[in-house]
């Protein structure tokens, strides 16, 4: 049976629950782990540690996972184009954008939009808290891993022989 670690201080829970709720009020922002931890009055090596026993997840997969939700939704809710949803939720970058969003949802921004309003009309009756939390990217793996054990399958995977 795996060790369970220790239960945490709820002094430590309040102030890490404190540097969540920021992330969730201003997920485009930038959060490195140095001003999470200042905000929660730690250590950034012990803010990471304690954040990902609390919450399950490291803090940059945390702020991935709201960041994409949040793209999600305004793709789903609002005629904005792709670009300004990237910025507006805090990529800098188009392409970093839409690479790291088909990785986690598995299809590009554009297929997801035309994929949620064909499905719109059926989801109306829904409430948008349930929406929200069936439409949640999977997280359990670093983004950067996922890519890795896509490409080590793909160079693995023999290739079919030519018919002539």
């Amino acid at each position: 049976m795996p060790k369970q670690p220790p239960p945490q201080d709820p002094d430590l829970l309040r102030r890490l629950l404190r540097a969540k709720d920021r992330m969730d009020a201003a997920s485009q922002q930038k959060w490195p782990v140095e001003r999470l931890a200042r905000v929660s009055g730690v250590s950034e090596a012990h803010f990471a540690r304690a954040f990902k026993q609390a919450f399950g997840v490291p803090p940059h997969r945390y702020l991935l996972t709201r960041r994409i939700e949040r793209a999600t939704a305004l793709l789903r809710d609002t005629e904005l184009p792709i670009t300004e949803i990237a910025f507006r939720t805090g990529w800098e970058s188009l392409g970093t954008f839409g690479r790291t969003f088909r990785d986690v949802t598995g299809e590009s921004p554009s297929t997801l939009r035309g994929r949620l309003r064909a499905a719109g009309e059926a989801l109306g009756r829904v409430p948008a808290c349930i929406v929200r939390a069936a439409s949640r990217p999977d997280l359990e793996i670093a983004v950067s891993e996922k890519r890795r054990r896509k490409s080590v399958a793909t160079v693995s995977a023999p290739k079919p022989k030519e018919v002539r």
